[in-house]
């Protein structure tokens, strides 16, 4: 939104909407004014009106009510508290209800300036998490998968195309990258979609509790067999069936999976009885199966097998991009789900979280903004709201450093907000110092590479490691 957002005024001194009105016209605000409440609803019915200056003391106004309502019926528009010096703690108050910043009678003009244009961007920001919300529900998903990145847009027209197919696919990528999830839209994107989805953890089983899980028991097959059990694989008949972990398969059961692969049959545990199945199978692994192979840890004609299709995961920090776009998710999420609200988040939160690594990719990122939503006391989520590791990624850029650098040339003094391991610590500056770099040198790798004295490769790697390869380099 580049535009100023529209204000509207209600307060029942007349002199008060008089020279506010003026002094924000000549801001360069379009301004209007109303001492009557009903009047002021009708013009925020109207949907002509992005930030409200309101004295919400005035007769006819329960403040509380008046509030919450304000946030249900028009949760686009910035609501600023106008209110006398002796009623400053029910302003704050009003703050922690859904006011998004107070003003105290008698107003002075610097005061005003500056609120309204905390105002003005805070409202930007809730266009802009209408606009994410837009792109969630048309574009930009697939299910509950959410993401823009390239990366993202590829696998989802991936998972289009493999969905209406019987092959088998293989989804890699580290833990936390929402490997289930994928499985679970290539189900609901198939003709299976009306059938069961069902997921099998293979490394939560031992190998003996496994087979039976899969291929289920006949009465009397083992100890504590006191009745016939179908098993995943006939439970899922029609549908699809998702092992997880496939890499902790024992090599007795990675020789029964590559029969029931290729023949469709299997024989429950107990019984010489074969089964017939059509079943979908859809495997994950969030370790590399071609090392296990070389290793000779799994065998190459079930690896060979199942890697039909391989839908691959990108971890977070290459799709630094999706940050902003999957927070916003979450939190729609969690507000739903807590009754809390919560309209979005601050510069130094969002800055904070796109410098941060995610090692535990999206499902850290998930658990961190549930945190958030649940601790937060404010309108938005603030750096302290999110977990100390996400914390410490705040800088402040010094206004001068040794050397005479400046401000911005990848030199700054970083300022850590909040104690962390070394390692982690030495690779905010390490960051910052290639990044500054990269831009002197308009991307360009190889001039990059020489003024830092480092090889191509290692730079290379350090720019996927920061989530900076695709960000206008040049080769």
């Amino acid at each position: 939104m580049t535009t100023k957002p529209r204000l509207l005024i209600l307060d029942e001194d007349r002199i008060i909407l008089q020279s506010l009105g003026q002094f924000l016209r000549r801001e360069g605000y379009e301004v209007r004014t109303t001492d009557v409440p009903d009047n002021a609803m009708g013009v925020l019915e109207s949907n002509q009106v992005e930030v409200f200056l309101a004295d919400i003391n005035i007769p006819g106004i329960k403040p509380a009510d008046f509030l919450r309502d304000m946030r249900r019926r028009f949760p686009h528009v910035v609501v600023v508290v106008i209110t006398s010096y002796g009623s400053i703690e029910g302003a704050v108050e009003a703050t922690k209800i859904g006011a998004f910043d107070y003003l105290t009678k008698p107003i002075v003009d610097e005061e005003i300036r500056v609120v309204v244009e905390k105002a003005a961007r805070q409202q930007s920001l809730l266009f802009e998490n209408q606009s994410l919300k837009q792109q969630l529900d048309m574009r930009f998903g697939l299910g509950n998968v959410v993401g823009h990145d390239h990366k993202m847009l590829k696998i989802f027209d991936l998972v289009g195309a493999v969905a209406d197919s019987r092959t088998t696919a293989l989804i890699t990528g580290e833990s936390g990258t929402g490997k289930s999830l994928i499985a679970r839209a290539i189900h609901q994107q198939s003709p299976r979609k009306d059938k069961p989805f069902i997921e099998v953890s293979c490394g939560a089983l031992p190998e003996t509790l496994l087979e039976s899980e899969l291929f289920g028991h006949v009465k009397g097959a083992f100890t504590g067999a006191i009745s016939d059990k179908p098993g995943r694989f006939l439970s899922a008949d029609g549908g699809t069936l998702f092992l997880d972990e496939i890499n902790s398969a024992s090599p007795m059961m990675q020789v029964k999976l590559l029969r029931m692969l290729q023949e469709r049959t299997f024989e429950p545990v107990g019984s010489s009885e074969s089964k017939t199945v059509d079943v979908r199978v859809v495997l994950a692994t969030n370790v590399d199966l071609a090392l296990l192979v070389a290793d000779q840890k799994f065998r190459q004609d079930l690896y060979y097998r199942i890697n039909v299709v391989n839908v691959k995961l990108p971890p977070l920090r290459d799709r630094l991009g999706d940050i902003t776009l999957l927070a916003t998710h979450f939190l729609r999420r969690f507000c739903q789900e807590t009754g809390r609200e919560v309209i979005g988040f601050s510069e130094p939160a969002l800055s904070a979280m796109h410098r941060y690594t995610w090692p535990g990719n999206v499902r850290e990122l998930e658990n961190a903004i549930e945190r958030a939503v649940v601790l937060s006391r404010r309108p938005q989520i603030d750096l302290e709201d999110l977990p100390e590791t996400v914390q410490g990624m705040a800088i402040v850029p010094a206004m001068q450093v040794a050397g005479g650098g400046q401000p911005g040339d990848g030199y700054d003094t970083i300022v850590l907000q909040r104690p962390m391991p070394l390692e982690q610590a030495l690779e905010i500056p390490e960051r910052h110092i290639i990044e500054a770099a990269l831009k002197r040198n308009h991307w360009n790798r190889q001039a990059t590479a020489a003024e830092l004295a480092i090889n191509r490769t290692t730079l290379y790697k350090k720019m996927r490691k920061f989530g900076m390869l695709g960000v206008g380099e040049v080769a």
